[in-house]
């Protein structure tokens, strides 16, 4: 008897993500994309037609950020759900919000050479996809203490979430509160004088292509 393809839906606002991933359950024997949309507004109203059994699920994005979506998610129809964003590294608050909130699992993606990562097939992410397929998300949920309790404080995954007070996925999508515990979002400014010239040009030059946005305020004489 041939066993069912587990349906994945990723949901990334980088189209390399989409792309590269959709393209990876598309093609793998045993999975099939239900879908890959740039945020989870698009997403859920894709989910009422068709429930994925699988989420990929970044966490910066527009108009509704990853955690806040995770935990309409299990709010409504807790679905097993694998974090995947620069965020989500092994220990960071991100992570243990994520984990608290009912993710199963996550992958950290890198900073630099994303598409090789993700074409890399040792990468863990249909390894990590198939997995949460058959994790248990009733006993799960039903092993975290009330809501209100400090995220990470009883260990992964099995800290409060708050989970009964978020609004289902059907209700209005406009003004989200964020849940981030941690952005990318930085901007760096500088302001100098005449004298700062040669000053900025070596500082500009030794940053790494990792740094964040910078904002340069020169004076200049007439």
């Amino acid at each position: 008897m041939t066993r069912p393809r587990i349906g994945v839906m990723v949901i990334d606002d980088s189209a390399v993500v989409r792309q590269v991933l959709g393209g990876l359950f598309q093609g793998t024997p045993g999975f099939e994309l239900v879908g890959a949309h740039a945020d989870p507004v698009f997403a859920q109203r894709a989910m009422q037609a068709r429930w994925p059994d699988v989420i990929v699920l970044d966490v910066e994005m527009p108009r509704m950020d990853g955690i806040t979506f995770l935990k309409r998610i299990m709010s409504e129809r807790p679905t097993p759900v694998v974090m995947c964003s620069t965020l989500t590294e092994k220990g960071c608050e991100t992570t243990m919000q994520a984990l608290a909130a009912g993710a199963v699992s996550f992958i950290t993606k890198p900073k630099l050479g994303l598409k090789a990562f993700l074409e890399d097939d040792s990468n863990g992410i249909v390894a990590a996809v198939r997995a949460a397929s058959r994790a248990n998300l009733g006993a799960m949920l039903r092993a975290q203490p009330a809501a209100g309790a400090r995220p990470g404080s009883a260990g992964v995954g099995t800290s409060g979430t708050g989970i009964s007070a978020a609004r289902p996925l059907s209700m209005a999508t406009g003004g989200f509160s964020t849940a981030l515990a941690e952005t990318t979002d930085r901007v760096i400014t500088l302001g100098l004088s005449t004298g700062g010239v040669q000053s900025i040009e070596a500082l500009l030059t030794r940053l790494p292509r990792t740094a964040p946005g910078i904002v340069v305020v020169q004076h200049m004489p007439p």
